[in-house]
């Protein structure tokens, strides 16, 4: 354990500015650059993450462009929403109309059959899991998240379309 805690800090001294770097360039935010690089590295400390110790730089590149990438998507999710969706202290109907829709999407989530469903869009859109993090945890193949999840949208959908 000593030994591999000194290999990741002589990782950490070697390819922090780079990785740094990279993180910066793609988000333009001191504070989520330093997370993301961070967060790969407490990875490593926690032993989610193996890799070929000859290809570090590029592993350890490509951790902090990923994790760029997740911040990204969910960035451009937020921003969506608050397009799509703008709330606005004028008009009270829309934050009553906003809270309804939650309402109805909680509800439809708390009738979702088989419970796996419900366990699964939880863990992907509240948790933030990926189909791969998913079916390690819940011990099943990528493809039956998958196709739970569509299961669960489906319900979901219809569920809504039917409250409303």
């Amino acid at each position: 354990m000593e030994d591999k805690t000194r290999h990741i800090e002589s990782l950490f001294k070697q390819h922090y500015q780079a990785m740094y770097r990279l993180a910066f360039t793609m988000l333009h935010d001191k504070e989520e650059s330093r997370d993301i690089v961070h967060d790969v590295f407490a990875r490593l400390l926690d032993g989610d993450i193996r890799f070929d110790s000859d290809k570090a730089r590029a592993f350890l590149l490509s951790c902090v462009r990923n994790g760029c990438l997740n911040v990204m998507r969910s960035q451009d999710f937020r921003e969506r929403a608050m397009r799509d969706f703008p709330i606005t202290d004028e008009n009270p109907s829309d934050c009553e109309a906003f809270e309804s829709e939650i309402n109805a999407l909680q509800n439809g989530i708390s009738l979702l059959a088989p419970p796996i469903c419900r366990e699964i869009i939880t863990l992907h859109y509240s948790d933030g899991l990926t189909f791969k993090e998913i079916a390690t945890r819940l011990q099943v193949s990528e493809t039956t998240i998958y196709k739970h999840l569509r299961n669960a949208l489906n319900q979901l959908r219809l569920t809504i379309k039917d409250m409303g």
